[in-house]
């Protein structure tokens, strides 16, 4: 959840309704960040900290022996079935509870190693057995330990073969900054106009699928799952964001490596603990239940403050203007003016700064655009979060840069943290960016794989924040994430020149590549989330409205909004039909008529909506069987809802797709891969009206299809489907996705059989 928990909330609004009238008067009249901030924190009195201490209560994440234990029994029952990898999963969730130096942890590691090293993660099973010697593992059992330390060295000891592809390529000189990387492709160039603000425009032609930009995120926080300290539910596989990611560079791994001192944080290597100790970690782990309760777009908004410094955020504040963004009055035409990406200059109207904390700071709050209602949430969330660091020593790069005062302390002007904090949670409002990743469904015996996209983290990108909004983009995104070297730099980089490859700095990287072709002067341009072919016209305006405060005018709403769209919307039905004849159904008054003129077939709303609510109950109904693996009884249902959705919907209908995708998932499981890739046809049909023929949904459904035919041999079928799926994943994903290099290799492989 991005904002603070419901009981904060509620209990800030109650705050704001008893204020008196000349002090909620003073605090709306207020503008400048600085003043608001320190407004809202002389409002905080003693019952409000005693208050959000018993809410942050509830999301403990304080250690406990007695959950280790409970978890590595968990960890246990799953390696007895041979599942690893839940088993794994268990034990790093018995790793971050359990006390440092105990036996609990050394079980924990040493019983992790063995799911690691049936999984063939034999390194990471080495470094877990050390790690258990040194939390002092039981001698009297120690000797299996070094068993399987001496199988694991036996099998490193073997020819290693890599999958990694090679290439003649050298690494072109690229621009950097010293800590931060964004590469804009050559022939895009960030631009200034007064009705845009800044933004960036195509100087030459770009093929769909082209790379035009790369940006490092400034900061990310990872979006926790259950945020409630609960028990695990009874069927013990269910694991969040926070136990298969790395809490500092997004990574997946099996073998996390804990905080010392709380339960929650959990890290992919000791590296990134001790990063994460150095940058953000050490402040924020005594009030890891407060950043918990407040939500990510508070945390996030801490940790952005706690990077940049006090020193840093002074000197942008003093070269950027009042307004805190490019002024239109510097310039005297409406026409676009282009900015210098990077160049050093002490006004920000006079270029853009590149990837560096100035480009995040020059962000506009919207300080106005908040309703006061709103403000004063913000501000007294932050207020509060500031009032709760205090418990700890002062952040080294937030001591007082004249050095005054008792080393240690917190002084007066350390408050600019605070409401430095509280100008990004404003600006995190409309500039955050949910960073995805492709969950692949664990599900034994599952031929098929069966994935989706998932929000892992929240992130703030310096130059994506500059692309404007379009409800039916030219782009598409994807994220790359942990630290990795950059194999080949391709584009002019902003600030610095090094010629030799770097690591990425926060370990999260966005890909922003063209959907369709551009020309020269068009605008680059991103979907904030409100997309035309998920989302109705007027529910996307109001929302886009509600949150990034303008009023959508791109094609696609233009389009929607035209009198002749209009009156299709109010006349059409999309995906349903008429049970009398089959014709389609139109909208009328309070419910749909059909429109064949011969047939006088009329159906209420209600009607339609209780027949698609009852063919939903009879899907999810079907899901959960087949989780259960009752495939028999799940197929009956499923045959059943199609039988009757088919006298209602119309192929087009997400419905019909949903029915008929899990329809073929049962197929595929039970080995009749003909009937499967028919069904799944029938479901590509439903995600192409919905999604569109250039769509990554489409995309993965092709990838599916292809799996299926290969699965049942039907090399002709498979090699017809593969060229398509892997247009569309290159177009989303990039040339490293999991699913395109499994097509390649499913193409060798049927070539080869030609």
């Amino acid at each position: 959840m991005d904002l603070p928990c419901p009981e904060w909330v509620r209990y800030v609004e109650q705050k704001w309704t008893e204020l008196k009238p000349e002090a909620t008067e003073r605090f709306c009249c207020l503008t400048d960040i600085d003043a608001i901030f320190n407004y809202g924190l002389s409002l905080i009195r003693p019952e409000d900290l005693n208050v959000f201490s018993r809410i942050s209560e509830k999301y403990s994440v304080q250690k406990s022996p007695e959950r280790a234990s409970e978890f590595r029994q968990q960890g246990n029952l799953s390696f007895k079935v041979r599942d690893y990898t839940t088993a794994a999963l268990y034990y790093s969730k018995g790793v971050c509870h359990a006390d440092k130096n105990t036996e609990e942890l050394s079980l924990c590691y040493a019983n992790r190693s063995a799911a690691l090293f049936y999984h063939g993660l034999y390194k990471e099973c080495l470094e877990d057995i050390r790690r258990s010697l040194e939390a002092g593992y039981p001698s009297h059992l120690q000797d299996k330990l070094r068993a399987r330390q001496t199988a694991c060295l036996s099998q490193l000891k073997k020819p290693e073969i890599s999958n990694q592809p090679t290439t003649n390529n050298q690494t072109p000189p690229c621009q950097k900054s010293r800590n931060t990387r964004s590469c804009i492709s050559p022939g895009v160039s960030v631009y200034f106009s007064p009705e845009k603000g800044r933004h960036i425009l195509a100087m030459e032609n770009k093929t769909a699928g082209e790379v035009v930009l790369e940006d490092e995120a400034f900061c990310c926080v990872l979006i926790p799952g259950n945020k409630l300290n609960t028990v695990t539910n009874k069927g013990g596989k269910t694991f969040n964001t926070e136990d298969r990611y790395c809490h500092h560079c997004l990574s997946q791994s099996l073998s996390f490596v804990p905080c010392p001192n709380c339960s929650y944080v959990r890290f992919c290597g000791e590296s990134c603990q001790k990063d994460a100790w150095q940058h953000w970690h050490q402040w924020e782990c005594h009030i890891g239940a407060d950043l918990l309760a407040i939500g990510v777009l508070g945390h996030l908004a801490l940790r952005v403050a706690l990077k940049a410094g006090q020193n840093e955020v002074k000197r942008v504040k003093k070269s950027t203007s009042e307004e805190d963004h490019v002024t239109c009055s510097s310039y005297k035409s409406d026409l676009p003016v282009k900015l210098s990406l990077g160049d050093p200059c002490g006004e920000i109207s006079d270029c853009y700064h590149g990837n560096s904390y100035m480009g995040i700071y020059s962000l506009l709050p919207h300080v106005a655009q908040h309703s006061p209602s709103s403000r004063f949430l913000l501000v007294i969330t932050m207020a509060m979060l500031y009032r709760r660091l205090q418990g700890g020593p002062p952040p080294d790069m937030w001591a007082s840069c004249e050095n005054k005062g008792v080393s240690g302390t917190w002084e007066p002007e350390m408050s600019m943290l605070g409401a430095t904090a509280l100008r990004h949670m404003m600006q995190l409002w409309c500039n955050a960016q949910a960073v995805t990743a492709v969950m692949v469904k664990e599900e034994s015996g599952m031929a098929v794989q069966s994935s989706s996209e998932i929000r892992i983290a929240t992130a703030i990108f310096p130059v994506l924040s500059l692309l404007n909004h379009s409800c039916s983009p030219n782009t598409n995104i994807s994220f790359t994430t942990g630290f990795q070297t950059d194999p080949l730099n391709q584009f002019v980089c902003s600030e610095g020149h090094v010629d030799h490859p770097k690591t990425s700095c926060s370990g999260v990287t966005v890909t922003v590549r063209a959907s369709k072709d551009l020309t020269p002067g068009q605008e680059i341009l991103h979907c904030y989330g409100p997309h035309c072919s998920r989302m109705e016209v007027n529910e996307r305006q109001r929302l886009l409205l509600e949150q990034y405060y303008f009023h959508c005018n791109c094609q696609a709403c233009q389009s929607d909004l035209s009198e002749g769209s209009q009156k299709a919307t109010e006349n059409a039905a999309p995906g349903l039909k008429c049970v009398k004849c089959g014709k389609p159904l139109w909208s009328h008054m309070d419910g749909y008529k059909c429109s064949w003129p011969s047939c006088d077939h009329q159906i209420t709303s209600a009607d339609v909506q209780n027949k698609l609510k009852g063919l939903q109950c009879l899907l999810d109904k079907a899901f959960h069987l087949i989780e259960q693996h009752r495939l028999d009884e799940a197929l009956k249902i499923l045959k059943s809802a199609s039988s009757e959705a088919n006298s209602i919907l119309t192929e087009i209908h997400p419905l019909q797709g949903e029915l008929a995708d899990a329809t073929a998932r049962v197929y595929a499981t039970t080995g009749e891969w003909s009937l499967a890739a028919s069904n799944l046809k029938r479901s590509i049909v439903a995600i192409q009206a919905q999604f569109g023929e250039d769509s990554i949904e489409l995309g993965r459904q092709l990838f599916k299809l292809a799996q299926l035919h290969f699965n049942g041999g039907d090399c002709g079928a498979a090699l017809s489907v593969i060229p398509r799926a892997h247009k569309l994943l290159s177009l989303h994903c990039g040339p490293h996705c999991e699913e395109l290099q499994e097509l390649c290799e499913m193409e060798r492989c049927l070539q080869g059989l030609l």
